[in-house]
């Protein structure tokens, strides 16, 4: 499994749905663009409009966090997000992760760089698969 496949697991993506697809990486997945307005019925030559569920991923961070003995602010670092996720946050682990979120090479050249690039890629995959994440921490 990839490390964003374990973050999604660990935060309950996917949970009750027995044949859920895999999760795309950058490299892999494709662009869709999901409409917000009702279509009606379907008709030929119109896709199938598919309801994402939503995960509650601010409070389920916030709840680990309050359980959890060390002050981990994974609001502002990867590295903390994985300790509270339980995940290998190792830098070996983190370069493995940007790879597969698709980071730029100059990022991946300076370890702060980074880890601020990591940290805003995986919210902003959260809220693609359906993570309701505010709009301050995607900035």
């Amino acid at each position: 499994m990839s490390i964003f496949g374990k973050i999604l697991s660990k935060l309950g993506f996917g949970e009750g749905k027995k044949d859920a697809a895999p999760v795309k990486t950058v490299a892999q997945a494709p662009q869709y663009t999901v409409p917000t307005t009702p279509l009606g019925p379907p008709s030929p030559g119109r896709p199938k409009v598919v309801t994402i569920s939503e995960v509650d991923v601010v409070a389920k961070l916030t709840e680990l966090a309050k359980a959890n003995p060390q002050k981990l602010n994974w609001k502002l670092s990867i590295v903390d997000l994985l300790k509270l996720l339980d995940i290998d946050s190792s830098f070996a682990a983190r370069k493995e992760l940007a790879i597969e979120l698709g980071c730029p090479a100059e990022k991946m050249r300076d370890s702060a760089q980074m880890n601020m690039w990591l940290h805003k890629a995986v919210l902003r995959k959260l809220a693609e698969n359906g993570g309701n994440i505010p709009a301050d921490l995607l900035d």
